[in-house]
């Protein structure tokens, strides 16, 4: 056993998963829910992701607290839970993005940001909610910890430990290295998902678009069906890295405009068959 008892807030995919592979991995005795919304704790314990909902004092003298919520709630959480802290108690979250949840914890937990550990799981489902919850969602996945300066070592293992017995590979990160790094390669693509689906949707006939889409139609936009709430948070907590990557992106189709209009094949050709290498080798690295 790692920890005694875990407390949540947020109880859906990401918290639910983590409890669960937790409890399979008899890693923790007890898990606590605590939130705003009774129905949803309810759920969370008939799922058994928790054993009981708790109040917000109950849930500060949890060992471990894990933040499975928007980043734009972190602040207000954290300052519900920071009068009812037990010495020693060690604070996590799992945002998308990290810079904004340390300067969140940093205003609001004063020298108790040394039991503050932000973290990232690279795992997710565009289900969400008690119910989408399963022990094996971090199985294989990637974890990337942001630690601060100030964070104590023994909080950062602890921490490490718990995800590790979820199945995850742990890795660490700068936290504005993090927010540059996901960008491009979660933020971005969520982006571009979500705003193909809805330059067709708005269309007098995209019900004929729709229903004639197919696989990769359906692969390429599946992350669009992901929490509108939750994106839109993590659109505006990681604007300038997200605002690059779409000034990147932008200039790419264009280049890419430019060559369908010329009907330059070469161009096209060079610029897929680089895109398909980078992909296959990333594939491939997958699989190591």
């Amino acid at each position: 056993m790692i920890v005694d008892t875990l407390a949540l807030v947020g109880t859906g995919l990401i918290g639910g998963s983590f409890a669960l592979a937790l409890k399979q991995a008899g890693a923790v005795r007890q898990v606590l829910g605590v939130g705003r919304n009774p129905v949803s704790l309810a759920r969370a314990q008939q799922c058994g992701l928790i054993d009981r909902a708790v109040d917000w004092v109950e849930a500060g003298q949890a060992d471990c607290i894990l933040l499975a919520l928007p980043v734009g709630e972190t602040e207000a959480v954290l300052r519900q839970l920071v009068p009812h802290l037990k010495p020693g108690a060690i604070v996590t979250d799992a945002g998308s993005t990290k810079l904004n949840v340390v300067d969140a914890a940093r205003a609001v937990l004063g020298v108790r940001v040394a039991d503050f550990v932000p973290g990232h799981p690279i795992a997710g489902s565009e289900q969400s909610g008690p119910d989408a919850a399963r022990a094996d969602l971090y199985r294989g996945k990637k974890i990337v910890l942001t630690p601060l300066a100030e964070t104590r070592a023994d909080a950062l293992e602890i921490v490490k430990a718990l995800w590790q017995a979820t199945g995850a590979q742990v890795e660490t990160l700068d936290a504005a290295q993090h927010d540059r790094v996901f960008a491009a390669v979660s933020h971005l693509p969520h982006l571009a998902a979500f705003a193909l689906v809805d330059e067709l949707a708005q269309r007098a006939d995209g019900d004929t678009y729709f229903r004639l889409a197919a696989s990769g139609f359906r692969d390429f936009t599946r992350i669009a069906g992901s929490s509108p709430e939750m994106w839109r948070d993590i659109a505006l907590a990681n604007k300038a890295p997200l605002l690059a990557e779409l000034d990147a992106y932008l200039l790419t189709l264009q280049t890419l405009r430019a060559a369908v209009s010329a009907e330059d094949g070469a161009a096209l050709l060079n610029m897929f068959s680089r895109a398909r290498t980078a992909r296959e080798n990333w594939m491939n690295s997958q699989d190591v």
